[in-house]
C-alpha cells in the first residue's frame, strides 16, 4: 500500500534512510539522520508536495518525496524527486511503483519537470529513472566527496506536461 507518509512514520524512515548515510555514496550526507530531524523533513516537504510511504503488512519498506529544485521563484515549477528503498526489499518494484505514484500527483500540481540527481555510478538508479521515462541531462565531475573518494553526479529529467 502506498500513503502519504505522516511525522510518525520518521524512524522508519531514518533507519532506511541512515543505511544509506552511513554505507552507501548514493546520498552525500554523511552523519545520520536523528527521528527529530526526519519528522521536521516530512513536515516541512509535506507543507507543499508529496512524501509516500510504501507500507506492506503494517511495515514501511520504502518512501519517495519531492522538494523544490532550487529556492528563487522561477524555479517552482520544477522538483528533485527522491526514492529510497530498504535495502533488503530492493529491486522487488517498489521503487518503481512509488516513483510512479509520486510522479502522478506531480503532474497534478502544475510541475512541469521532476529532476534525479544520481551519484555515479549506481546503475540502478539510472536503470529506474530510465524505465519511467527520465532522460540525462547533465553529468558532473568530481562534485562530492565521501569515504575517501570523488564521486561525480549525474542529473536525469523528466517533462511531466
Amino acid at each position: 500500500m502506498i500513503r502519504l507518509a505522516i511525522p510518525s512514520d520518521a524512524n522508519v524512515i531514518a533507519a532506511i534512510y541512515n543505511h544509506y548515510v552511513l554505507n552507501t555514496t548514493i546520498t552525500f550526507e554523511e552523519d545520520a539522520v536523528t527521528q527529530e530531524e526526519m519528522a521536521s523533513r516530512i513536515k516541512s516537504v509535506s507543507a507543499r508536495l508529496p512524501w509516500y510511504v510504501y507500507e506492506r503488512e503494517g511495515k514501511v519498506i520504502g518512501y519517495a518525496y519531492a522538494t523544490p529544485w532550487r529556492a528563487r521563484s522561477a524555479y517552482r515549477f520544477s522538483v528533485e524527486t527522491t526514492v529510497y528503498v530498504a535495502p533488503e526489499y530492493a529491486r522487488q518494484g517498489i521503487g518503481r511503483q512509488l516513483y510512479l505514484t509520486l510522479i502522478d500527483t506531480l503532474r497534478n500540481k502544475d510541475i512541469q519537470v521532476a529532476l534525479g540527481g544520481i551519484a555515479q555510478p549506481n546503475l540502478p538508479s539510472v536503470a529506474l529513472h530510465e524505465k519511467i521515462g527520465f532522460e540525462k541531462v547533465a553529468h558532473f565531475k568530481r562534485v562530492g566527496r565521501k569515504f575517501e573518494r570523488w564521486i561525480d553526479v549525474g542529473y536525469w529529467e523528466l517533462q511531466l506536461r
